[in-house]
């Protein structure tokens, strides 16, 4: 590893071991704090895999939520990709669950009580809200983020609006 390389190595090893988890009920305030730090994280590191692990554990560290992780699109099925949380189903058809449901429709779904939505994959009878965010590459889905609760109705239009803004700094190319 030349000198660059660890100067870079241990720049960016030290911004995760300084991610600033902020304790308050505002969610947009817990977001804005967070988002920029996660941006912060992945700039500079190109393996999708690495990037998508990052901000798995960013956003379950700050919100401690039951479940967060991605699901990749590969051969025409959603595959499970990296994630925090108990295990999880590996792959998830088009239109099946509330993930392929968000991917075929391509927009971002909020389930307020998943035992009410039609076809829930029921990865873990723990979960009982959700929100499913599509990943695009130039206007086509190419996976999800993934986060369940074990409340009811605890996804709104914040962690729509800043959720949506999160996944536009994932560079899917």
């Amino acid at each position: 590893m030349s000198y660059l390389n660890v100067i870079v190595h241990r720049y960016f090893c030290s911004m995760a071991e300084d991610l600033t988890i902020i304790q308050t009920t505002d969610k947009a305030a817990q977001y804005q704090s967070l988002i920029p730090q996660i941006e912060a994280l992945i700039t500079g590191e190109d393996d999708l895999i690495a990037n998508l692990a990052n901000i798995s554990a960013a956003l379950k560290e700050q919100f401690n939520w039951f479940w967060v992780g991605f699901y990749i699109l590969k051969n025409d099925e959603l595959v499970l990709g990296p994630f925090q949380g108990p295990v999880a189903c590996t792959r998830i058809a088009k239109g099946k669950g509330v993930c392929g449901t968000a991917w075929e429709q391509a927009k971002t779904l909020i389930v307020a009580d998943v035992d009410e939505f039609p076809g829930h994959i029921a990865c873990s009878s723990l979960s009982k809200s959700e929100i499913v965010v599509p990943l695009f590459n130039n206007a086509e889905v190419v996976g999800v983020l993934d986060v369940d609760s074990e409340h009811l109705a605890h996804f709104d239009e914040t962690d729509k609006t800043f959720l949506e803004q999160l996944v536009k700094l994932i560079n899917l190319a």
